[in-house]
């Protein structure tokens, strides 16, 4: 007589691998942590607490954004709201030097040690990158602060002038998992944002690379989607939550419920064990004050502080609250470095 194979329970093994190894979850085993049931949550977010604990300590790294050009942007990323191509209300603008420098200040006072300048375009042109260096140089004179750059694809070329501006970490998300990335967008391939991602690499800056949970996605694509990632190995992935925005082709879609989305922060972490977790857009909606607590003690070690690019975030004073009440240090510019 035959004895039936036991089943070995995912968070155990995940335990033994991740915890204990320091060895990320595959693509298989990560749909299994997605794939639990909501009993299991509790255990799952003290697993990938623990994770996050050992592997990266207690430090918080806190960030801020700042939108240097705003709409106007001739993809058709469908979750966002500053596409040309939409019905949308953002409209196109940029902002000027100085309020650039006072963004960059008013986030160093709030204790961020990073500080991203964000454009909505395809890639960019001589303009935004002549704004860009000019921005850089008039922080650099009056704020000790980290700067980090999110300007769409690049060329070779605008690769090494970013890095010779200082700027230390890059970030251009992928998004979503390769095989859903055609649902997302169509006027360019995962493949191109690939290629950007290879050469800031290459070129000895941070790579900073997420994507949006809720686009539609299967739980099989999520769990892809996290292989991407830790294929990649990224200094950080930014996890957002889709926020539905009026006039774009996803503004109808549900909200994420917030123990899936939970758990998908906990098998992100459990996938990259190692990697800077970050809080970014839509976990107020998606998970609203209590959430945002729980994914803070199951995985998540950074957040952005203040609002996103079009949508308003918590204000920074009660994440920075929130993470005394949890006695998590905020991350030290020099440990940043």
């Amino acid at each position: 007589m035959t004895q039936a194979p036991v089943r070995t329970d995912i968070l155990d093994v995940a335990r033994e691998q991740v915890l204990e190894r320091g060895e990320g979850l595959s693509q298989e085993q990560v749909l299994q942590i997605l794939q639990l049931s909501d009993d299991r949550l509790t255990d799952l977010l003290q697993l990938a607490h623990d994770v996050r604990m050992k592997h990266c300590g207690p430090e918080v790294e806190v960030e801020g954004i700042i939108s240097l050009k705003t709409g106007g942007c001739p993809e058709d990323c469908h979750f966002c709201s500053q596409s040309g191509l939409f019905a949308s209300p953002v409209r196109s603008a940029w902002i000027d030097i100085p309020a650039l420098v006072e963004a960059a200040k008013q986030t160093a006072k709030s204790g961020a040690t990073e500080f991203c300048i964000v454009a909505a375009v395809r890639g960019p042109d001589k303009r935004l990158m002549a704004q860009v260096a000019a921005g850089i140089e008039a922080i650099r004179a009056e704020v000790d602060i980290q700067i980090a750059c999110s300007l769409g694809m690049l060329t070779q070329e605008q690769v090494d002038e970013l890095k010779a501006m200082g700027v230390h970490r890059y970030n251009h998300n992928l998004e979503t998992a390769r095989s859903h990335f055609p649902n997302v967008v169509t006027t360019h391939s995962w493949e191109e944002r690939f290629g950007t991602l290879k050469m800031i690499r290459e070129a000895g800056m941070e790579v900073c690379c997420g994507g949006i949970l809720g686009m539609g996605e299967s739980l099989e694509q999520r769990a892809e989607f996290a292989a991407d990632l830790a294929a990649l190995d990224p200094d950080e992935v930014p996890l957002n939550f889709l926020n539905p925005r009026p006039g774009t082709p996803f503004g109808d879609l549900d909200v994420l419920p917030a123990a899936e989305a939970l758990k998908a922060v906990a098998a992100f972490r459990l996938a990259l064990p190692r990697t800077i977790l970050r809080f970014a857009g839509g976990r107020e909606i998606t998970l609203g004050d209590l959430g945002a607590k729980q994914g803070i003690l199951g995985g998540i070690n950074a957040v952005i502080v203040g609002n996103y690019l079009t949508t308003l975030g918590r204000p920074a004073e009660t994440d920075l609250d929130l993470l005394e009440e949890l006695q998590m240090p905020i991350k030290a510019l020099n440990d940043s470095i």
